[in-house]
């Protein structure tokens, strides 16, 4: 049974000495999935290679086609994007499963649609937050209403928006401030995007589009102090884009080799990425001697990789600025405590918003029997399954669902001679 069709469990053996060999992490998701919505919105024929063929950019070239963008993959790391620069009205309801990114873009994009368009996911994404950029959309004459903050989200298009300036609270995601700029460079006028207050999750991805955005053609330059983004109605161009490896995948591998002490090839330096989990490398590199306070305000898709490290860890982490894990895939910090505690009791604790681990460095070599409850998450399985490489017994429950953002992940760890029983 593979961990694609398996259902249970995958136990993952611990590693008998240091982890050695090349394992690449796929494309990235936050830049492929900004490219595949700016490439839908330029008139013309682009290419996207190095991209991440997995369950969120499934979901949103899926959703391109069904709004009349022709979106080829010639192969397994290759999107070829050909567009009118217009979005048509759907058949029916956008489905969206759990992809956070593809909500939020394109319940901002679907704006130009001249029509109604019905933005839904599965049981998780309905308890995702999404009100706040529906009424900022408000603001920008685009009618919209969603279900008690969360999707489903109806968007009343009409081919386009009025106003010169929207404000948002992205205390919870920085991912409305990307919806918001990638639409407004569709406007008839310049758009001023503008923060409510100064707290902002992961303020790098803001960069990341920005720079995404520019590559096809687009012009936003930042005002005063940061708060707010003026973005010119340069529309889009077609463009040819090679996109990065995933820095938050990487933090895996490179965790993987700091446990063990060994040595990865990943095929590209940490210095050479762009993306803001990257900043999780010198974080990482210090272990076993990881500072006693992390701030995963600005790295949060890290923080899992990081915590389960921590447990290894020589003294005590505490990770702050991390409230907004408790709306990603599922409530993060919740489930990293609940699965640190299976794996030991008292080995972490949450207090408020934040989450301390209690290292204990004892544990590698130990047999500790335990299922780790994934909650359907992602991240919460790949980094557990760092935590085997130390610890016998340990089973990560649903390893299928790796597939949203990492379909080859246990390929990649079975390639660096990790070995795996699936199934159980």
């Amino acid at each position: 049974m593979t961990a694609q069709t398996s259902i249970a469990g995958v136990r993952i053996a611990p590693v008998q000495g240091p982890l050695r060999g090349a394992a690449a992490p796929p494309g990235s998701k936050s830049i492929t999935n900004r490219a595949l919505l700016l490439a839908a919105l330029a008139k013309g024929r682009s290419r996207l290679t190095g991209a991440l063929k997995s369950d969120d950019t499934a979901r949103m070239a899926q959703a391109l086609r069904a709004m009349g963008v022709v979106v080829e993959e010639p192969d397994a790391t290759t999107f070829v994007v050909q567009a009118s620069g217009a979005l048509s009205p759907p058949a029916g309801p956008l489905f969206l499963g759990n992809a956070g990114t593809a909500m939020r873009f394109l319940t901002a994009a679907v704006a130009l649609v001249d029509g109604t368009v019905v933005l839904d996911g599965d049981a998780y994404m309905r308890e995702r937050p999404i009100g706040a950029l529906v009424e900022a959309l408000a603001m920008l004459g685009v009618k919209g209403e969603s279900t008690n903050g969360r999707p489903p989200v109806t968007i009343h298009g009409r081919g386009g928006f009025s106003g010169d300036r929207v404000e948002i609270d992205a205390s919870l995601t920085s991912q409305y401030v990307s919806a918001l700029l990638m639409l407004a460079a569709c406007g008839a006028g310049p758009v001023d995007v503008a923060l409510k207050n100064v707290d902002i999750g992961a303020r790098g991805y803001v960069d990341l589009t920005t720079a995404a955005m520019a590559r096809f053609g687009a012009k936003v330059r930042a005002l005063g102090n940061g708060g707010v983004w003026r973005v010119e109605p340069t529309g889009y161009a077609a463009a040819d884009l090679a996109i990065e490896p995933d820095a938050s995948a990487a933090t895996y591998l490179w965790a993987a080799e700091a446990l063990t002490g060994g040595s990865i090839d990943l095929g590209v330096a940490a210095g050479d990425f762009t993306q803001p989990d990257a900043a999780a490398h010198a974080l990482i590199a210090s272990f076993p001697r990881m500072p006693s306070l992390i701030d995963g305000s600005q790295m949060q898709d890290a923080v899992p990789t990081l915590a389960v490290l921590a447990a290894f860890n020589s003294t005590p982490v505490r990770f702050t600025g991390i409230a907004n894990l408790r709306v990603k895939e599922c409530d993060r910090i919740s489930a990293l405590s609940a699965g640190l505690n299976a794996v030991r009791p008292g080995l972490a604790r949450e207090e408020g918003d934040e989450l301390v681990v209690e290292a204990d460095p004892s544990l590698a070599g130990q047999t500790r029997p335990c299922r780790i409850d994934v909650h359907g998450d992602h991240r919460i399985a790949m980094s557990f399954a760092l935590a085997g490489l130390k610890v016998g017994g340990i089973v990560v429950e649903n390893p299928a669902c790796t597939a949203k953002t990492w379909p080859g992940y246990w390929d990649a760890l079975a390639g660096l001679g990790v070995a795996m029983e699936f199934g159980v």
